[in-house]
């Protein structure tokens, strides 16, 4: 992944990263958000206003992910972070995933944050699910049936948490 540039989003990556947005929403398995956004809705859900980041994985000029972060909570809450991430279909078993976490674990690090914790993840994706557990998230509760799979019914979301 030496070659895989991890980078702020720009203006001109949007379009490559609502393809990758409106494929994995489509596809039903892993986000809860309305299957049909609009570029502007999309934009609206993804691009995080400052103190949070948006950023996207590069390779030659090619958008293979992107994730997006900051507080979880404002006032009171907003020692502990966020993130959620997408990696495009053609790029996934690559470790653009691997590599956007530990970039997003690293920003939150150096942002200060006391945590970092995920609100949604599907217990279904299994690949998600391992890979937040190899950067040592715990599985703090998980919410039974919260999420509608396309393929698989109702299933549960997990809530992930990691101290910093």
């Amino acid at each position: 992944m030496s070659d895989v540039v991890v980078r702020p989003i720009r203006d001109e990556d949007w379009p490559a990263v609502f393809r990758i947005i409106d494929e994995v929403v489509r596809d039903g398995e892993t986000y809860a958000y309305p299957e049909e956004l609009t570029t502007e809705s999309a934009r609206a859900l993804w691009i995080e206003p400052p103190p949070g980041l948006t950023v996207v994985a590069e390779r030659d000029g090619r958008i293979l992910g992107s994730a997006k972060m900051g507080p979880n909570r404002p006032g009171r809450g907003d020692h502990i972070g966020t993130a959620s991430f997408m990696v495009a279909a053609e790029a996934r078993g690559a470790g653009v995933g691997r590599l956007l976490g530990e970039w997003v674990v690293d920003w939150h690090r150096r942002a200060g944050f006391a945590g970092i914790q995920f609100n949604a993840v599907v217990e279904s994706n299994v690949v998600a699910v391992r890979l937040w557990r190899s950067l040592g998230f715990e599985v703090v509760g998980t919410v039974p049936g919260a999420f509608r799979s396309r393929r698989r019914g109702p299933v549960g979301l997990a809530v992930m948490y990691l101290p910093l």
